[in-house]
Parts: C-alpha cells; structure tokens; sequence
C-alpha cells in the first residue's frame, strides 16, 4: 500500500484515482502507523511553503516521514512536496525544509516576457537514468505550475525543462524522489511514472 499524505494542503483526489488508474493500492491518510506500515509514501502539495511546513509539523508526522526514508521506504515528493524535500526555502521568508535532499528554493528570474506562475506543459531532458523514467522517452512533455524551483540540486538531477531558465523537473537520490511537475495532471506520460513508482514499492509489480 502506498500512503498518501494528507497535511491539507495536497490535491489528493486527482493523485488517488491516477493511481487507481495504474492498479496501484493507495490510501490516503495523516496517520504516522499507516505511513510506517506502508510500502511507499507520496507527499503531495500546493500552496506556499512556510504554510505547508507549518501544517506538516503540525500533525507531528515529520519524524515518522525523516525515519522511513532512512529505512529506504521510496518516497515520492510532488510539486511542493518535492520542495519540501530540501533543506530551505527563500518563498517568503527562510523555511527550514525536511533535509532530504541537498538543495534550496528560490524564486523564479526569468527573461522578459516569460510569466510568473510557470504553467503549463513543458518538454523533459534527460540527466540520467531514474527508475520513475522507466516509461517514459526524452522529450515527453509534463504539465507545471509552480512559482519557485529548486536551485542548489546537482547531485540528485534527473530530468530538466527549459523555461528561460533550466527548471528542475525531476530529482532523485538512493529511496527518495522528487517532481516539480504534476504526474497526476500529465496525462499518460504522468500515470507512466506513477506506475513506475508503485512497482518500485512492490518490489518490481504494480497493484502486488
């Protein structure tokens, strides 16, 4: 089973029934035993990152999220969620982050005539391989939204798009990824990628 964490902040049905989709058993949940039982955890996110962090803490699951990724749970990080993967954050003030991953979070500057919030679809470059690409081909196009990305990232860099700037799009390091994308809004380049991850903690099959 794979546990969703629900913090409030998190567009959690689009993200179950995707992976409904792909046969992989999920359940959404704040419950710090049902994230330990779980095979693999998915920490979704939208909205800013001080507000998050402070509702995360606020449901005390932090530690149990810090202890299963050090056991090598995989864990997926999405949009926020994967912000909040890294040591801090610069939106509105420094927020500490969970520390997961090497890194930080900074506003976009980008070119004149490109806007803020990214939005949209935006094609993906490969870095390296990464079990979450199993399904997936250079150049497919995920869809984003988002005001700050993450900077600082090099040694867990998967896949990047262009935006004016280069935008990290997906990092992953040993158990723990991350995507600044919305797999669940990415059509089946997105589900391909869940599908991935969910075989990823069932040891090699989806819905087992």
């Amino acid at each position: 089973m794979i546990a969703v964490v629900d913090y409030g902040v998190g567009n959690l049905f689009s993200l179950t029934s995707s992976l409904k989709a792909v046969g992989a058993p999920a359940r959404v949940t704040a419950d710090a035993g049902e994230i330990s039982r779980a095979a693999g955890i998915i920490l979704p996110g939208v909205g800013a990152f001080g507000d998050a962090r402070a509702k995360l803490d606020a449901t005390g699951l932090v530690p149990v999220l810090k202890e299963r990724a050090a056991a090598g749970v995989p864990l997926l990080g999405i949009c926020l969620g994967m912000q909040l993967l890294f040591e801090r954050s610069s939106e509105y003030g420094v927020h500490e982050g969970l520390g997961l991953l090497a890194g930080e979070v900074v506003p976009f500057r980008l070119p004149e005539g490109y806007k803020i919030p990214h939005m949209g679809w935006n094609s993906l470059r490969f870095l390296r391989p990464c079990p979450l690409l199993k399904y997936a081909a250079e150049g497919d196009y995920v869809y984003y939204v988002h005001s700050y990305h993450a900077a600082g990232c090099e040694d867990s860099l998967v896949a990047v798009s262009d935006y004016g700037v280069t935008v990290p799009g997906l990092v992953a390091r040993g158990n723990i990824f991350g995507a600044q994308f919305h797999p669940e809004k990415s059509g089946s380049v997105g589900l391909g990628m869940l599908r991935a991850f969910a075989e990823l903690c069932a040891g090699g099959e989806a819905g087992a």
